[in-house]
Protein backbone atom coordinates (compact mmCIF):
# COMPACT_ATOMS: atom_id res chain seq x y z
CA UNK A 1 0.00 0.00 0.00
CA UNK A 2 1.26 3.50 -0.88
CA UNK A 3 1.91 5.84 2.03
CA UNK A 4 -1.19 7.61 3.33
CA UNK A 5 -1.58 10.86 5.18
CA UNK A 6 -3.07 10.20 8.59
CA UNK A 7 -4.98 12.49 10.94
CA UNK A 8 -5.08 11.39 14.60
CA UNK A 9 -7.47 13.18 16.94
CA UNK A 10 -6.29 12.62 20.50
CA UNK A 11 -2.70 12.51 21.77
CA UNK A 12 -3.31 10.58 24.97
CA UNK A 13 -2.98 6.92 25.92
CA UNK A 14 -4.22 5.50 22.62
CA UNK A 15 -3.70 8.38 20.21
CA UNK A 16 0.05 8.73 20.63
CA UNK A 17 0.52 4.97 20.21
CA UNK A 18 -1.60 4.87 17.05
CA UNK A 19 0.35 7.81 15.62
CA UNK A 20 3.57 5.99 16.49
CA UNK A 21 2.63 2.87 14.51
CA UNK A 22 1.60 4.83 11.42
CA UNK A 23 4.76 6.96 11.52
CA UNK A 24 7.00 3.93 12.04
CA UNK A 25 5.63 2.48 8.80
CA UNK A 26 6.35 5.61 6.79
CA UNK A 27 3.04 7.47 6.94
CA UNK A 28 2.89 11.22 7.60
CA UNK A 29 0.80 11.84 10.72
CA UNK A 30 -0.89 15.06 11.86
CA UNK A 31 -2.06 14.82 15.47
CA UNK A 32 -4.40 17.06 17.46
CA UNK A 33 -5.48 17.18 21.09
CA UNK A 34 -7.53 19.88 22.85
CA UNK A 35 -5.11 19.68 25.80
CA UNK A 36 -1.95 21.56 24.87
CA UNK A 37 -0.04 19.67 27.57
CA UNK A 38 -0.73 16.39 25.74
CA UNK A 39 0.44 17.84 22.44
CA UNK A 40 3.58 19.25 24.03
CA UNK A 41 4.80 15.81 25.13
CA UNK A 42 3.40 13.56 22.39
CA UNK A 43 6.65 13.35 20.41
CA UNK A 44 8.66 12.77 23.59
CA UNK A 45 6.38 9.87 24.51
CA UNK A 46 6.69 8.36 21.04
CA UNK A 47 10.50 8.61 21.06
CA UNK A 48 10.61 6.94 24.48
CA UNK A 49 8.48 4.05 23.19
CA UNK A 50 10.57 3.63 20.05
CA UNK A 51 13.79 3.68 22.09
CA UNK A 52 12.43 1.08 24.51
CA UNK A 53 11.40 -1.18 21.63
CA UNK A 54 14.68 -0.75 19.76
CA UNK A 55 12.88 0.78 16.77
CA UNK A 56 13.75 3.69 14.49
CA UNK A 57 13.50 6.83 16.61
CA UNK A 58 13.59 9.07 13.54
CA UNK A 59 10.05 7.90 12.76
CA UNK A 60 8.85 10.60 15.17
CA UNK A 61 9.86 13.19 12.55
CA UNK A 62 6.80 12.08 10.58
CA UNK A 63 4.48 13.12 13.44
CA UNK A 64 3.36 16.75 13.39
CA UNK A 65 1.29 18.22 16.25
CA UNK A 66 -1.50 20.51 15.04
CA UNK A 67 -3.34 23.24 16.93
CA UNK A 68 -6.83 22.54 15.53
CA UNK A 69 -8.93 19.68 14.19
CA UNK A 70 -9.08 21.48 10.85
CA UNK A 71 -5.29 21.49 10.51
CA UNK A 72 -5.04 17.83 11.53
CA UNK A 73 -7.56 16.49 9.02
CA UNK A 74 -7.41 18.90 6.07
CA UNK A 75 -4.97 16.80 4.00
CA UNK A 76 -5.66 13.40 5.53
CA UNK A 77 -6.54 10.27 3.58
CA UNK A 78 -7.54 8.55 6.81
CA UNK A 79 -8.74 10.10 10.07
CA UNK A 80 -8.87 8.20 13.37
CA UNK A 81 -10.48 9.71 16.46
CA UNK A 82 -9.04 8.58 19.80
CA UNK A 83 -10.84 10.89 22.21
CA UNK A 84 -12.67 10.29 25.49
CA UNK A 85 -15.12 7.38 25.57
CA UNK A 86 -18.08 9.77 25.47
CA UNK A 87 -20.71 9.67 22.72
CA UNK A 88 -21.48 13.41 22.73
CA UNK A 89 -17.77 14.31 22.58
CA UNK A 90 -17.18 11.99 19.65
CA UNK A 91 -20.23 13.24 17.75
CA UNK A 92 -19.05 16.83 18.21
CA UNK A 93 -15.60 15.93 16.92
CA UNK A 94 -16.92 14.32 13.75
CA UNK A 95 -19.24 17.26 13.08
CA UNK A 96 -16.09 19.40 13.02
CA UNK A 97 -14.10 16.83 11.04
CA UNK A 98 -16.72 16.72 8.29
CA UNK A 99 -16.39 20.48 7.79
CA UNK A 100 -12.67 20.26 7.05
CA UNK A 101 -11.75 16.76 5.84
CA UNK A 102 -11.54 15.91 2.16
CA UNK A 103 -14.69 14.36 0.71
CA UNK A 104 -12.83 11.14 -0.05
CA UNK A 105 -11.14 10.76 3.35
CA UNK A 106 -12.15 7.74 5.42
CA UNK A 107 -13.32 8.67 8.93
CA UNK A 108 -12.90 6.22 11.82
CA UNK A 109 -13.41 6.07 15.57
CA UNK A 110 -11.23 4.15 18.01
CA UNK A 111 -14.08 3.70 20.50
CA UNK A 112 -13.90 0.56 22.64
CA UNK A 113 -17.61 -0.13 23.00
CA UNK A 114 -19.86 2.64 21.60
CA UNK A 115 -21.67 1.59 18.39
CA UNK A 116 -20.16 3.34 15.37
CA UNK A 117 -23.65 4.00 13.99
CA UNK A 118 -24.37 6.28 16.95
CA UNK A 119 -21.05 8.10 16.74
CA UNK A 120 -21.32 8.73 12.98
CA UNK A 121 -25.06 9.45 12.89
CA UNK A 122 -24.53 13.12 11.99
CA UNK A 123 -21.97 12.51 9.22
CA UNK A 124 -23.68 13.04 5.88
CA UNK A 125 -21.65 10.53 3.87
CA UNK A 126 -21.93 7.39 5.94
CA UNK A 127 -20.24 5.29 3.26
CA UNK A 128 -16.82 6.53 4.44
CA UNK A 129 -17.41 6.07 8.17
CA UNK A 130 -16.35 3.07 10.24
CA UNK A 131 -14.67 2.01 13.47
CA UNK A 132 -11.07 0.94 14.02
CA UNK A 133 -10.78 -0.32 17.58
CA UNK A 134 -7.14 -0.68 18.61
CA UNK A 135 -6.12 -2.32 21.88
CA UNK A 136 -3.88 -0.88 24.59
CA UNK A 137 -0.98 -0.40 24.15
CA UNK A 138 -1.46 -0.19 20.37
CA UNK A 139 2.24 -0.60 19.59
CA UNK A 140 2.32 -3.96 21.41
CA UNK A 141 -1.16 -5.46 20.88
CA UNK A 142 -1.71 -6.26 17.19
CA UNK A 143 -5.51 -6.55 16.94
CA UNK A 144 -7.55 -3.83 15.21
CA UNK A 145 -11.30 -4.43 14.97
CA UNK A 146 -12.66 -2.79 11.80
CA UNK A 147 -16.36 -2.15 12.30
CA UNK A 148 -18.74 -1.27 9.52
CA UNK A 149 -22.25 0.13 9.81
CA UNK A 150 -25.26 -0.28 7.51
CA UNK A 151 -23.96 2.77 5.61
CA UNK A 152 -20.27 1.85 5.33
CA UNK A 153 -19.09 0.96 1.81
CA UNK A 154 -17.26 -2.29 1.16
CA UNK A 155 -14.46 -0.32 -0.49
CA UNK A 156 -13.91 1.66 2.72
CA UNK A 157 -13.75 -1.59 4.71
CA UNK A 158 -11.35 -3.20 2.24
CA UNK A 159 -9.03 -0.16 2.10
CA UNK A 160 -8.95 0.15 5.88
CA UNK A 161 -8.22 -3.54 6.35
CA UNK A 162 -5.36 -3.34 3.85
CA UNK A 163 -3.98 -0.18 5.48
CA UNK A 164 -3.82 -1.75 8.94
CA UNK A 165 -2.48 -5.02 7.61
CA UNK A 166 0.38 -3.07 6.01
CA UNK A 167 1.28 -1.79 9.49
CA UNK A 168 1.89 -5.32 10.73
CA UNK A 169 -1.33 -5.21 12.73
CA UNK A 170 -4.01 -7.92 12.72
CA UNK A 171 -7.22 -6.36 11.40
CA UNK A 172 -10.52 -8.26 11.62
CA UNK A 173 -13.83 -7.28 10.05
CA UNK A 174 -16.71 -6.94 12.52
CA UNK A 175 -19.75 -7.37 10.28
CA UNK A 176 -22.44 -6.02 12.62
CA UNK A 177 -22.17 -2.82 14.64
CA UNK A 178 -22.98 -3.97 18.19
CA UNK A 179 -21.88 -2.50 21.57
CA UNK A 180 -18.41 -3.80 22.49
CA UNK A 181 -17.86 -5.32 19.01
CA UNK A 182 -16.14 -8.74 19.46
CA UNK A 183 -13.19 -8.44 21.83
CA UNK A 184 -14.81 -6.44 24.60
CA UNK A 185 -17.97 -8.54 24.52
CA UNK A 186 -15.84 -11.63 25.13
CA UNK A 187 -13.65 -9.93 27.72
CA UNK A 188 -16.49 -8.50 29.76
CA UNK A 189 -18.49 -11.72 29.67
CA UNK A 190 -15.52 -13.23 31.51
CA UNK A 191 -15.26 -10.25 33.87
CA UNK A 192 -18.97 -10.48 34.73
CA UNK A 193 -18.65 -14.10 35.83
CA UNK A 194 -15.35 -13.42 37.62
CA UNK A 195 -16.94 -10.67 39.71
CA UNK A 196 -20.01 -12.82 40.34
CA UNK A 197 -17.86 -15.64 41.75
CA UNK A 198 -16.46 -13.22 44.34
CA UNK A 199 -19.82 -11.59 45.01
CA UNK A 200 -21.38 -14.98 45.79
CA UNK A 201 -18.55 -16.14 48.05
CA UNK A 202 -17.47 -18.97 45.78
CA UNK A 203 -13.85 -17.82 45.95
CA UNK A 204 -11.85 -14.66 46.51
CA UNK A 205 -10.50 -12.35 43.81
CA UNK A 206 -6.97 -13.72 44.00
CA UNK A 207 -8.25 -17.24 43.36
CA UNK A 208 -10.15 -16.12 40.26
CA UNK A 209 -6.98 -14.61 38.79
CA UNK A 210 -4.87 -17.65 39.67
CA UNK A 211 -7.39 -20.03 38.10
CA UNK A 212 -7.47 -18.09 34.81
CA UNK A 213 -3.70 -17.58 34.56
CA UNK A 214 -2.81 -21.16 35.58
CA UNK A 215 -5.35 -22.94 33.36
CA UNK A 216 -7.12 -21.92 30.16
CA UNK A 217 -5.37 -18.54 30.13
CA UNK A 218 -2.15 -20.32 29.20
CA UNK A 219 -3.77 -21.71 26.06
CA UNK A 220 -5.60 -18.64 24.85
CA UNK A 221 -2.72 -17.12 22.87
CA UNK A 222 -2.60 -20.20 20.63
CA UNK A 223 -6.01 -21.82 21.08
CA UNK A 224 -9.08 -19.65 20.56
CA UNK A 225 -12.36 -20.57 22.28
CA UNK A 226 -14.07 -21.83 19.13
CA UNK A 227 -11.00 -23.82 18.11
CA UNK A 228 -11.26 -25.37 21.55
CA UNK A 229 -14.95 -26.14 21.04
CA UNK A 230 -14.15 -28.03 17.85
CA UNK A 231 -11.16 -29.71 19.48
CA UNK A 232 -13.15 -31.18 22.38
CA UNK A 233 -16.27 -31.73 20.26
CA UNK A 234 -19.64 -30.05 19.98
CA UNK A 235 -21.32 -32.93 21.75
CA UNK A 236 -19.17 -32.49 24.88
CA UNK A 237 -19.58 -28.70 24.68
CA UNK A 238 -23.36 -29.05 24.58
CA UNK A 239 -23.36 -31.46 27.52
CA UNK A 240 -21.22 -29.08 29.60
CA UNK A 241 -23.40 -26.11 28.68
CA UNK A 242 -26.56 -27.90 29.74
CA UNK A 243 -25.15 -28.12 33.26
CA UNK A 244 -23.13 -24.92 33.66
CA UNK A 245 -24.88 -22.21 31.63
CA UNK A 246 -27.99 -22.05 33.85
CA UNK A 247 -25.69 -21.36 36.82
CA UNK A 248 -23.62 -18.62 35.17
CA UNK A 249 -24.41 -14.97 35.91
CA UNK A 250 -26.61 -13.53 33.16
CA UNK A 251 -27.79 -10.26 34.71
CA UNK A 252 -28.00 -7.44 32.15
CA UNK A 253 -26.52 -4.98 34.64
CA UNK A 254 -23.27 -4.49 36.60
CA UNK A 255 -22.76 -6.52 39.76
CA UNK A 256 -23.96 -4.77 42.96
CA UNK A 257 -20.55 -5.65 44.39
CA UNK A 258 -18.95 -2.99 42.20
CA UNK A 259 -21.17 -0.24 43.59
CA UNK A 260 -20.69 -1.48 47.16
CA UNK A 261 -16.91 -1.34 46.83
CA UNK A 262 -16.96 2.08 45.18
CA UNK A 263 -19.26 3.41 47.93
CA UNK A 264 -16.50 2.30 50.32
CA UNK A 265 -13.94 4.30 48.34
CA UNK A 266 -12.41 1.25 46.69
CA UNK A 267 -11.74 1.96 43.00
CA UNK A 268 -8.83 -0.38 42.25
CA UNK A 269 -5.30 0.83 41.56
CA UNK A 270 -6.27 4.50 41.82
CA UNK A 271 -7.32 4.10 45.47
CA UNK A 272 -5.00 1.24 46.44
CA UNK A 273 -7.83 -1.27 46.78
CA UNK A 274 -10.62 -2.67 44.65
CA UNK A 275 -11.46 -6.34 44.50
CA UNK A 276 -7.92 -6.78 45.90
CA UNK A 277 -5.47 -4.57 47.79
CA UNK A 278 -2.70 -2.93 45.74
CA UNK A 279 0.37 -1.27 47.18
CA UNK A 280 2.30 1.09 44.86
CA UNK A 281 4.98 -1.61 44.58
CA UNK A 282 2.42 -4.26 43.65
CA UNK A 283 0.92 -2.00 41.01
CA UNK A 284 4.29 -1.22 39.46
CA UNK A 285 5.28 -4.88 39.45
CA UNK A 286 2.09 -5.98 37.71
CA UNK A 287 2.27 -3.23 35.09
CA UNK A 288 5.89 -4.19 34.34
CA UNK A 289 5.01 -7.88 34.14
CA UNK A 290 2.22 -7.20 31.63
CA UNK A 291 4.44 -4.90 29.57
CA UNK A 292 7.29 -7.43 29.42
CA UNK A 293 4.87 -10.21 28.47
CA UNK A 294 3.40 -8.14 25.63
CA UNK A 295 6.85 -7.11 24.36
CA UNK A 296 7.98 -10.74 24.29
CA UNK A 297 4.81 -11.80 22.48
CA UNK A 298 5.25 -9.03 19.89
CA UNK A 299 8.88 -10.00 19.32
CA UNK A 300 7.84 -13.62 18.79
CA UNK A 301 5.19 -12.52 16.28
CA UNK A 302 7.83 -10.70 14.28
Amino acid sequence: MSKARIGVLGAGLMGHGIAQIFALHGHEVAIYDPAQAALDVVKTRIVANLRDLGQDQTAVERVTPRATIAEAVRDADFVVEAALENLAVKQTIFAEVEKHARADAILSSNTSVIPITQIMRGVKDGARTLGTHWWNPPYLVPLVEVIGTDRTSQSAIDWTMALHRSLGQTPVHVKKDVPGFVGNRLQHALWREAISLVENGICDAETVDIVVKASFGRRLAVLGPLENVDMVGLDLTQAIHETVLPAIDSRPAPSPLLKKLMDEGKFGFKSGEGLRKWSPEDQAALRLKVLQHLKTARENDV
